[in-house]
């Protein structure tokens, strides 16, 4: 059975996919991410055990196409004024931590026995972390607009262009070419990028809006349009030697400014996810599990390294810039396991004879221990944080912190917002306009900018951070509201709103707190957890446009009503 399987390619992709939606089952019932799932599944299926994937063609070009339409997305969302002003902590953390797991790894290496050239290799192999699974993963808990996300896609942009000069490198001296001739090929790349950086230039200002606006009238050519186009810029940027990550991320910079730029996105999520099924897939299938025996104790030794090493140096480093121990925490969790390059960078060290199959052995069970660790890592960030912050206050400056606002902790406020979305915003403005001393928190650098730009006092910060909460302006406010957006956040990290108000008895806030949410479930736990205003978006916009309909005046949400009689949000 499993022979007719593997030999139809439609026969493989069926049973993957069921494969895949079992193994996801499974998964789900044991409450683990379903990355782990689907990299175990790409296991079962691999030569390892069931060998039925064996289409290794049809599976990658799938799986480049996931990873493409990944970076697309991102690239849509990414903006260019927060690119400026991110780039300094971006460079110095990707660097600073490239270096550091060159040294220490090579130090590791020798300390375990492996020779000079090997412990070159397996250094810079440990360096690489996977965009891909990174990114997909701050995706999924909504984190990827956050300022540890949009610094993390900043020095995982710096680690691939790292990757790019090593692997020419590696490629020029596998063709025995000299010194000068692998730095002509690094010029070259690097002119060939600028080239590709002016066309997107030229593409964004002449091109872009007239081009999608056209498009537009025309829903599914759009994204046809879309999808094209990532993988047009993908395969160039391929061509040119940087990679289809950084060509798919361009190609979704260059529609970032574009009005439809949400439309695409909420279009294109889905077949998204279903590609990225397959790069998943793909990694399991490529970890060979006969050579990984001899390894397991260096392969270990060099695991903690990462787990612990990589995400220390970037504290260390985000520290001394001077953002605080919460945000440099949660950016440098995402440094912790190593990428599907580094396994491809030893495969050609392995090809060219500069290490044996054993090393390449050793870095394929770092990865496997080290993705499916770090998988957890990121998922639980919040939770670990909880439990060792009291030990991070070492990396924390306390003068000069760059998340600091123009605002002081001793005014007075009698409002403060949390989440500065469509409806948070809003909220924000009316109470300003009736005369109310407002202060707006989000963890979106763009919703803080767009926030001012209505003269709104705001901080940056997140509601689930209680060492933040504890140096806001609490006392004197008479409200504290919460209008972050509602998601599934199943068991990545607790649900905001809740853990907002456990902080907020913890502080002893003696103001009254006010909750919105989007179901009635969602209602009765925050009122149960002692809210004293439940805000119903959709509910309380429907009975106003009913009201207006019916040439009545609005009335009042119902099963709102102040028992206490206290006065309402504006007075």
């Amino acid at each position: 059975m499993l022979d007719v399987i593997a030999g139809n390619v439609f026969y493989e992709v069926a049973a993957l996919l069921v494969l895949a939606a079992a193994g996801g089952f499974v998964g789900l019932l044991l409450r683990q991410p379903l990355i782990v799932s689907f990299i175990a599944v790409g296991i079962l299926a691999g030569p390892s055990v069931l060998d039925i994937a064996r289409s290794d063609e049809q599976i990658d070009l799938l799986a480049e196409l996931g990873i493409a339409l990944l970076l697309f997305l991102v690239g849509l969302k990414l903006d260019l004024n927060l690119v400026r002003t991110l780039g300094p902590v971006a460079l110095m953390t990707g660097l600073g931590q490239v270096i550091f797991t060159t040294v220490f790894g090579f130090l590791i290496g020798l300390a375990v026995g492996l020779d000079p050239v090997t412990c070159l290799y397996v250094a810079i192999a440990l360096t690489f972390s996977s965009t891909i699974i990174i990114v997909k993963l701050l995706s999924d808990k909504r984190e990827i607009d956050s300022l540890h996300g949009r610094i993390a896609l900043g020095f995982l942009i710096v680690q691939d262009l790292v990757v790019v000069l090593a692997m020419i490198v590696l490629s020029a001296l596998g063709v025995g070419a000299a010194g000068d001739g692998a730095l002509l090929d690094v010029l070259i790349v690097f002119g060939y990028g600028a080239l590709m950086l002016v066309a997107v230039g030229l593409f964004v200002r002449f091109l872009a809006n007239p081009l999608v606006e056209r498009l537009s009238r025309a829903p599914e050519l759009l994204v046809s349009f879309a999808i094209g186009w990532a993988a047009l810029l993908a395969a160039l940027g391929h061509y040119l030697g940087f990679g289809k990550e950084l060509g798919g991320l361009l190609a979704g910079v260059s529609l970032a400014s574009t009005p439809f730029r949400e439309a695409i996105a909420a279009r294109l999520a889905s077949l998204r996810d279903f590609l990225l099924l397959f790069f998943f897939i793909a990694l399991g299938a490529s970890l060979d599990l006969s050579v990984l025996g001899a390894s397991v104790g260096p392969a270990l030794l060099f695991s903690l390294f990462v787990l612990v090493g990589n995400p220390l140096i970037v504290l260390v480093i985000m520290g001394a810039m001077g953002y605080r121990k919460r945000t440099g925490f949660l950016a440098g969790l995402t440094v912790a396991q190593i990428s599907e390059f580094s396994l491809i960078f030893m495969a050609m060290g392995v090809t060219i004879g500069h290490v044996a199959g054993e090393a390449m052995g050793l870095v394929t069970l770092v990865g496997l221990i080290t993705i499916a660790a770090s998988t957890y890592m990121i998922s639980y960030s919040h939770q670990i944080y909880d439990r060792i912050e009291p030990l991070l206050g070492i990396f924390e400056r306390r003068t000069g912190k760059r998340e600091d606002n123009a605002w002081e902790a001793s005014a007075a406020y009698d409002a403060i917002v949390f989440g500065l979305g469509r409806y948070g915003s809003a909220i924000a403005h009316e109470l300003s306009s009736a005369g109310q001393r407002v202060l707006g928190v989000d963890f979106n650098p763009v919703a803080i900018r767009h926030a001012r730009t209505q003269d709104i006092d705001v901080v940056f910060g997140d509601a689930t951070d209680p060492e933040f909460l504890a140096h806001l302006p609490l006392k004197g406010a008479r409200w504290v509201i919460s209008a972050v957006p509602e998601h599934d956040t199943g068991i990545t990290h607790d649900d905001p709103r809740r853990s907002l108000m456990r902080a907020l008895t913890d502080l002893n806030f003696t103001g009254r707190v006010a909750i919105a949410a989007h179901s009635e479930k969602i209602a009765q736990q925050v009122r149960q957890a002692g809210a004293d205003l439940v805000l119903m978006p959709f509910r309380d916009a429907a009975l106003q446009a009913a009201a207006l309909i019916l040439n009545e005046s609005a009335p009042e949400p119902v099963a709102e009503v102040d028992p206490e009689g206290q006065k309402p949000l504006v007075a």
